[in-house]
């Protein structure tokens, strides 16, 4: 049977209606990136997250970012690589003890926003991720983008990296995603995002903004918490992957 781990980027939100919305969507999927006060997140909103990841059954990641919680993680900045490393051990860490304290651990680590894409840019950036990665666990899982250049680094280094797609998120026709300043740069009907969920996973391609066929082939999916109408998106796609016989579950890799 085809399998597919299905992601979603967590304890961003802080009004009452985000947070009613995260705790929704854990129930739809199998591993959750949590923020750890780069972009977004702090102590409190940690723990409520840890806690109801557990009692979802939900695989915990790290989702670590440059520190930049005002434009939200979405700019790169310039660090030097020993800067970045510490920078990163800290958020992870500081997660990572929370999970720990609630007796948990963390599965895998996923850089946020900018981070995302200057890992498979740099090898500087990618090898500084991997460094704090490893800090944290030898072994831990690393996530980028599928095809992306960060899983060759990660892997170059020795660690273990899989490739991810997302289920709300336009291609361009080279495999990278296209911008969010660009038009037309999410996908808002729960329909289609289904329908390019089951492509992935059962066909390993999508189809670009263009109408080209792109491969893209992905150990796990992602859906985003602040894509409007993620909760309809994310039970459109569970529910299609299962129909298309494709089992959602945690990948383990310990």
């Amino acid at each position: 049977m085809t399998t597919i781990d299905l992601n979603c980027d967590i304890g961003e939100a802080a009004e009452p209606d985000g947070i009613a919305r995260e705790a929704s969507l854990m129930q739809l999927v199998s591993s959750v990136n949590i923020a750890c006060a780069g972009h977004a997140g702090d102590d409190e909103s940690m723990r409520r997250t840890v806690k109801l990841a557990l009692d979802a059954g939900c695989a915990i990641g790290a989702h670590p970012s440059y520190p930049d919680r005002e434009r939200f993680g979405r700019v790169r900045l310039t660090m030097t690589a020993d800067a970045l490393e510490r920078e990163l051990r800290e958020q992870i860490h500081r997660l990572g003890a929370i999970a720990r304290a609630g007796g948990a651990d963390l599965s895998h680590i996923k850089p946020h926003g900018a981070l995302y894409h200057a890992c498979a840019d740099d090898p500087e950036v990618a090898g500084a991720l991997a460094s704090a990665a490893r800090s944290w666990r030898e072994g831990i899982v690393l996530i980028g983008g599928s095809g992306s250049a960060a899983l060759d680094h990660w892997r170059a280094l020795g660690a273990v990296g899989i490739g991810e797609a997302f289920a709300d998120r336009v291609y361009e026709p080279d495999g990278r995603l296209r911008s969010r300043s660009e038009p037309g740069a999410l996908i808002l009907d729960p329909e289609a995002a289904a329908r390019q969920a089951v492509s992935v996973a059962t066909d390993g391609r999508v189809r670009a903004h263009d109408g080209a066929w792109v491969p893209l082939e992905a150990q796990t999916l992602c859906v985003h918490s602040d894509t409007p109408g993620s909760e309809r998106i994310a039970a459109a796609v569970r529910r299609a992957l299962q129909d298309a016989g494709v089992e959602i579950r945690r990948t383990r890799h310990d």
